[in-house]
This record gives C-alpha cells, sequence and structure tokens, in this order.
C-alpha cells in the first residue's frame, strides 16, 4: 500500500469516527472469505456499516482526531480488526451475537466497543451490549413515567365521576304515582221546598 493510498485510508477512517459516536471492534482473523461476506451482508442490512483496516492506520485516525479521547481504545489494535460503526449503540452486539450463534462458534470476537464515550473492553462485555437501552428507547421509558402519574390522576377522577354519578342516581326520589281518578262528587240532596205559610186560623 502506498503513502497515498495509507493516507486516505486513514481520512475515510476519520470521517467514520467522527460521524459515529458508537463503533465496535472485532476479531474476524478465523472468518473465511464466504463467512466475512455473511458478516458484512447482516450488516448492511441493519444499517450498520463495517470496515476492514491495519491497526496502525485505525490508531493514526482516532489520534488526529482525539488522540486523548480514544487513549483507551489503542491497546485493542491488534490481529485482524473490523470496525462496525452504528447510530444504535447495541446494533452491532445482536448481530455478533446472531451470527456466533448460527454459527456455533465464538468467532468474531468483540474486543471493545465504544459507546457514547465509555468503553466495553472484551469479549465478555457482548451479552451486556446486547441489553443496552437506545436513545429512544430511554425516551420512550422517561415519558411513561412522566404520564403515569396523569394517567394515574385521570383514572382516579374518571372512577369519582362515574361513582357521585352512580349516588345520584340511587339518591334521586322515585317517580310520583298517577294520582288517583278523583271520585265523582255525590250530588248535593236537593233542599225540599219549603212549606207554604198556611193562613192562621181566625
Amino acid at each position: 500500500m502506498t503513502k497515498d493510498q495509507k493516507n486516505e485510508v486513514i481520512e475515510v477512517l476519520k470521517g467514520k469516527f467522527s460521524q459515529y459516536d458508537n463503533f465496535y471492534i472485532t476479531d474476524t482473523e478465523s472468518l473465511t472469505v464466504a463467512q466475512l461476506s455473511k458478516l458484512r451482508s447482516a450488516c448492511f442490512n441493519k444499517q450498520v456499516e463495517m470496515k476492514v483496516a491495519k491497526n496502525t492506520l485505525i490508531k493514526k485516525a482516532l489520534e488526529s482526531i482525539d488522540a486523548e479521547k480514544y487513549a483507551g481504545v489503542y491497546d485493542s489494535l491488534h490481529k485482524v480488526t473490523a470496525l462496525m460503526f452504528s447510530e444504535n449503540p447495541k446494533e452491532p452486539a445482536v448481530i455478533l451475537s446472531s451470527f456466533r450463534s448460527e454459527a456455533k462458534s465464538e468467532k468474531p470476537a468483540l474486543k471493545l466497543a465504544f459507546i457514547n464515550g465509555d468503553l466495553y473492553a472484551g469479549d465478555n462485555q457482548l451479552k451486556a451490549l446486547t441489553q443496552i437501552k437506545t436513545k429512544n428507547e430511554l425516551i420512550g421509558e422517561v415519558i411513561g413515567l412522566l404520564l403515569s402519574p396523569i394517567q394515574r390522576v385521570i383514572g382516579a377522577l374518571q372512577n369519582k365521576e362515574a361513582a357521585t354519578g352512580a349516588e345520584e342516581v340511587a339518591e334521586a326520589p322515585a317517580t310520583d304515582a298517577p294520582a288517583a281518578a278523583a271520585t265523582p262528587e255525590t250530588p248535593a240532596t236537593p233542599e225540599a221546598p219549603a212549606a207554604e205559610d198556611k193562613p192562621a186560623a181566625e
């Protein structure tokens, strides 16, 4: 590889490290060409970018961006290295776990994961990385926690309104029965005509 070619690779890597806050460093040394191709395809389907590069070039790219920030990464740059870049912090871990499960192998091995500035070193971190919460998942949980008290209050108010309505129905006076038919008044007995005064005897 010429100097110009090396510089070109370094520039490409710098662009990827600057673009992504999450990247995985894996050991693909024991993978066959067919397996490596299958891994690339799995990454492509999940919007994960995979780059295979020499460790010296990877280190130079990181040092040219921020040597101190990536200081903990350098020890993992050995053997054959494949980089996996992703917006989703756990997607590469899910891909690696699934790939290894199907192949019934422990390869490719995870050397290190850089997640939003945090380092996860060693293959024993892979399972934990598959359970990392994504940004959207965390936002969803926070929203759920914020809405939970409001939902409880609304539920309590609705229950109270329902109970109040039931009480009002129970306490309402019974509908008045229809008034009994008025008994027809007995016509008053007509008064007998007053007897005519007889003339007094003379």
